[in-house]
């Protein structure tokens, strides 16, 4: 059976017109995700502003920063184009309407920010831990609940692979039943490694920051805990802190122990000021194996019936896991749903109530005991 070419011309046409349409769906689907950066004292916002350019997924449309000096330098740095920056953040919403903003304020102006982008209907992404009070992180969830907002939680640790792998073999039952964890995070210290000034002045202070290394890298384990424990909320939490550099940090601890215990299950967290290098891993022992992570993309296991322990590299993490642009793209595209993982709002709840406990038992020198927060 033959068609005539008038035909054959229409069909072509409905289908180039279809094609159109379907790739308009793709494109307008996988748009960037627009966002602003609220604030440029955390010194972790160059790493961002490397990312951003890189990352197709996101895309860079304000900064609001009321320090105009520390505005200048980022723009000089970065070639930013003065446009971008704005100095009040309710002006930068209200004229820019992102999807979403990327806070690297100190932690104790989160709050704030996250409250003010809720009112906007704008989800936050802030830099770890999700606030310095437990008051703080229960007005924090109430605003994204009353505006249906995501609130996310950025650690370098959840995109390492090698944390993955344990958290894995873990839910797995690889390593039977959890019994203890152990993470070490840290460094040599921020005066040490020479954070810039602005961020320093806050890292330092016992009230921007919550603390001092106690709330800077214990937020690190407490997450990673969480974690490994579906969320349950701890029994209790006991901390010791120190200052072995008074000189340096008057004001804050360097140096704290946490140990945080489940009814089956402990955790000793240890941050510090005051490694010789710069640390971030883990040991997960449980019943019948362990897992050791080294850095961001190694392990070290061993499972029941083996004789030695197996060291060696683990699969990259691929995807909307890989890094914090690419997780909150899948979420702001309704891609992912955060709800018990390293970044979402309901595991740093806990955290933060980790934290807090801490700093209350390294002051009393008394263990503190814990309930579930209210729902």
């Amino acid at each position: 059976m033959s068609i005539g070419y008038g035909a054959l011309r229409l069909a072509l046409a409905a289908s180039a017109m279809l094609l159109c349409a379907f790739c308009s769906i793709q494109t307008q689907a996988e748009a960037p995700v627009r966002v602003a950066i609220v604030g440029l004292v955390h010194g972790h916002a160059q790493g961002l502003l490397h990312a951003l350019p890189q990352n197709a997924n996101v895309q860079l449309v304000g900064i609001a920063e009321a320090d105009t000096a520390l505005a200048a330098k980022y723009a000089a740095q970065f070639h930013l184009d003065q446009k971008l920056f704005f100095t009040d953040t309710d002006k930068m919403l209200d004229q820019l309407h992102p999807d979403a903003v990327l806070v690297y304020t100190d932690i104790l102006d989160h709050r704030k920010v996250i409250e003010t982008a809720a009112r906007h209907g704008v989800s936050s992404m802030v830099e770890k831990p999700l606030a310095t009070t437990v008051a703080d992180a229960l007005a924090i969830r109430r605003a994204a609940r009353e505006h249906h907002v995501h609130v996310l939680v950025n650690y370098e640790t959840t995109w390492y692979a090698s944390n993955a792998e344990a958290i894995r073999q873990s839910n797995e039952g690889k390593l039977g039943a959890l019994r203890r964890v152990v993470v070490h995070d840290g460094h040599e210290g921020p005066k040490e490694i020479n954070v810039g000034p602005e961020f320093l002045g806050w890292l330092t202070d016992p009230v921007k920051n919550g603390a001092g290394a106690m709330f800077d890298f214990g937020c690190y384990g407490a997450d990673l805990m969480t974690v490994l424990m579906k969320g349950e909320t701890p029994v209790s939490v006991t901390a010791v802190a120190l200052t072995d550099k008074p000189e340096i940090y008057p004001h804050v601890d360097d140096d704290a122990t946490i140990i945080v215990r489940y009814p089956k299950t402990q955790a000793v967290l240890q941050p510090s000021w005051n490694w010789p290098f710069s640390r971030k891993d883990m040991e997960v022992y449980g019943a019948t194996g362990y897992a050791i992570t080294e850095a961001a993309d190694r392990i070290r296991t061993r499972h029941a019936g083996e004789k030695t322990e197996s060291e060696g590299p683990v699969p990259p993490i691929v995807g909307a896991q890989e890094n914090s642009l690419d997780y909150l793209a899948a979420v702001m595209r309704g891609k992912l749903k955060p709800e018990g993982d390293l970044t979402s709002l309901d595991t740093n709840m806990i955290v933060v109530q980790i934290l807090s406990a801490a700093r209350e038992s390294a002051k009393t020198g008394r263990t503190v005991h814990l309930q579930p927060l209210p729902k």
